[in-house]
């Protein structure tokens, strides 16, 4: 793995840093979550685009640059890290990639221009009730020259905002696909669910709903939720490297008995601990990312990434909130969002037991 970060990742790194650190502040999104909207800030959104972080994910034949996972990888960090109310990782990670990758050429041609330009937000739907991410059980049929999609998906990140969502489906015949269906449309219906953090998830219910083939074989659907789980590891990131600064901070100004408590030396063990996880979560997600944008096999590690960013950021959150003690579930105290932001990250695409038993059957495969 080449830990050395280019000129390019480096460079969109700090944009996106940049832009998010200046406009999505604890007040501004204290704001936007006191509305009555879903929490989606769209001027930050037009801004992203303004700058081009949008498209610098999109492929240079559809108006972008190009940059690879490893570069995506920093954007998103800085989104974890700002708690940032937009769909980033979600149209990135869960919908430009495989799109990219996959869709025909004129299907590729009508969506990515538009996400470059801020006019259109993506997801997937990978979750339904009782069945795995690669095993689903919505059923894709042919509908005259294109398909028709029927089934329930459940907890779509952005589902509420987006204009189009990517639908793993089994096809007749044992294979599975990858779908895209626009929201609103014929056959598809969106039911709002309410979460902690606030963020606009939904329900997607499909009775057969036209739907366009992005692309076809288990191949497919384990090269994107591959993506979807390592671009989300690096959004685990910066929650919990934002959580640790906020405990840095606090430690060194609360005091007890006249004394910062960040001198004691239970708190200081605590503290490294969290930072010894945060970087754990770090080094796995930077090796999964470099991995599978250099097309090597990483089945593995992914899966340890994913475990990292679930258990090893509970652990971070978790200490973050004992440190601050009350202060920490303070709605006008920014640490909230990034314990909510970790339960969210540990559960979406499969936690600790999920990542271990896949880790398992890799290893077992090849034993």
């Amino acid at each position: 793995m080449d830990f050395r970060f280019d000129e390019e990742q480096q460079a969109i790194a700090e944009l996106a840093g940049q832009v998010l650190g200046d406009l999505s502040t604890h007040e501004r999104l204290r704001d936007v979550e006191r509305g009555d909207a879903p929490r989606f800030d769209r001027e930050l959104w037009a801004k992203l685009a303004e700058t081009g972080v949008l498209g610098a994910f999109v492929p240079e034949a559809h108006g972008g640059a190009g940059l690879d996972l490893v570069a995506l990888g920093g954007v998103l960090e800085a989104a974890g890290r700002t708690a940032a109310a937009v769909p980033l990782w979600e149209t990135i990670g869960l919908g430009v990639l495989p799109i990219s990758e996959f869709a025909p050429a004129d299907l590729a041609a009508e969506v990515l221009p538009a996400v470059a330009a801020g006019e259109s937000v993506l997801t997937a739907a990978w979750h339904e009730d009782g069945s795995e991410p690669l095993a689903p059980t919505t059923v894709a049929e042919r509908s005259g020259d294109g398909w028709s999609l029927t089934g329930t998906k459940i907890c779509v990140p952005a589902g509420l905002v987006a204009d189009h969502v990517l639908v793993p489906a089994a096809v007749e015949g044992g294979s599975v696909g990858l779908f895209l269906v626009s929201v609103p449309g014929e056959g598809v219906g969106v039911e709002p669910l309410l979460t902690t953090l606030g963020d606009p998830q939904a329900a997607l219910l499909l009775a057969e709903a036209p739907a366009r083939l992005v692309g076809e074989g288990h191949e497919v659907l384990r090269w994107a939720y591959e993506r979807a789980v390592g671009t989300q590891c690096a959004v685990a990131v910066g929650v919990c490297a934002r959580a640790l600064e906020l405990t840095a901070d606090y430690t060194k100004e609360r005091k007890q008995f006249d004394v910062p408590i960040a001198s004691f030396q239970a708190v200081a063990h605590r503290a490294a601990d969290a930072y010894i996880d945060t970087e754990a979560i770090r080094l796995t997600t930077h090796q999964a990312l470099w991995r599978l944008g250099a097309g090597e096999d990483a089945t593995e590690e992914v899966a340890v990434a994913k475990f990292w960013a679930a258990w090893g950021g509970q652990r971070v959150v978790h200490a973050a909130q004992h440190l601050h003690g009350g202060v920490g579930v303070d709605r006008d105290y920014p640490l909230h969002r990034c314990f909510l932001q970790a339960k969210e990250l540990e559960l979406q695409l499969g936690g600790t037991t999920r990542q271990l038993l896949d880790l398992g059957a890799s290893i077992a495969a090849r034993a």
